[in-house]
């Protein structure tokens, strides 16, 4: 059982990791590679933010608006020139900032090892009977689960998501209707990166801060989406579960093929599904 809480926890972290890179491509069309370095990005601030306060709470609440700031800079300044030009470009231009964002993380913070505590609520862990789990990873499964929610309801009920899905479908008509669909392309820019904020922040207690800890886990990001489908919320979710479960089960079982294992799943289910379980297929002309 106690596998299975960290398994979810996992599963959590990346559905949240992914919900952001999910929300860009479906309406950018951009495979933002500066996810990962948002998410590293997200979990320094939220770092130095508890520090100087001594509360991860508010470190939780600001860190992914100061990222989701960074974000929507970013995206003005550089990437909003970009969406009519060729993709290998926006490909570079994104994997630049991976390296700009690197490079003032390893200024401010230097390049050691760092470490969030988790705030004494969700210390310690929860008896039952024969086996503990811990009560921070069943904090950041519930998150996960809410952060779910909350994007479903968002995007599926409220006329905001109304929007978004049609600017998505059909930008030039959403445009002719007197929408900002640039307006709308910066906000879920930010949204996208303020979710890996948040996400940086929830893994911070469980994972120490490194200069490569962006790129650890956006392979794994990368995997959840694929299976599930590009630019699939609902993908996302059954992607972040399979993965999660996945290393966790891996880890505790055959902890030296984790690995070929978490690919194998991705190839079995390209094998059934190539576009994804929930993706849709592209038609021929």
């Amino acid at each position: 059982m106690s596998t299975f809480v960290i398994g979810l926890s996992l599963a959590a972290l990346l559905f949240i990791l992914a919900a952001g890179l999910v929300l860009v491509f479906g309406l950018l069309g951009v495979i933002n590679l500066a996810h990962g370095a948002f998410y590293m990005l997200g979990a320094y601030v939220g770092y130095q933010i508890a520090a100087w306060t001594g509360n991860f709470w508010l470190a939780l609440a600001l860190a992914p608006v100061f990222v989701a700031a960074v974000a929507w800079i970013a995206e003005r300044l550089t990437l909003s020139k970009l969406y009519d030009r060729e993709h290998y470009l926006q490909f570079l231009l994104t994997f630049g900032l991976i390296l700009v964002i690197n490079e003032l993380v390893r200024l401010v913070w230097g390049v050691g090892y760092l470490r969030v505590d988790a705030p004494v609520l969700l210390q310690g862990s929860v008896d039952f009977g024969t086996f503990q789990v811990s009560v921070y990873r069943l904090f950041v499964a519930f998150a996960g689960l809410a952060a779910a929610g909350g994007l479903y309801l968002v995007l599926e009920k409220t006329l905001i998501g109304t929007v978004v899905r049609a600017a998505s479908a059909n930008s030039a008509m959403v445009s002719c209707l007197g929408v900002n669909v640039r307006r709308i392309r910066s906000s879920v820019f930010a949204i996208g990166g303020g979710l890996a904020g948040f996400a940086g922040v929830i893994a911070a207690p469980m994972v120490p801060l490194s200069l490569d800890m962006g790129l650890i886990v956006i392979i794994d990001c990368f995997l959840v989406i694929i299976i599930g489908g590009m630019g699939s919320i609902r993908g996302a979710v059954l992607g972040a579960i399979l993965i999660g479960m996945t290393r966790a089960y891996g880890q505790n079982f055959i902890p030296q093929f984790i690995d070929p294992l978490t690919f194998g799943v991705l190839v079995a289910v390209l094998l059934v599904r190539p576009s994804g379980i929930f993706g849709r297929k592209e038609r021929m002309a």
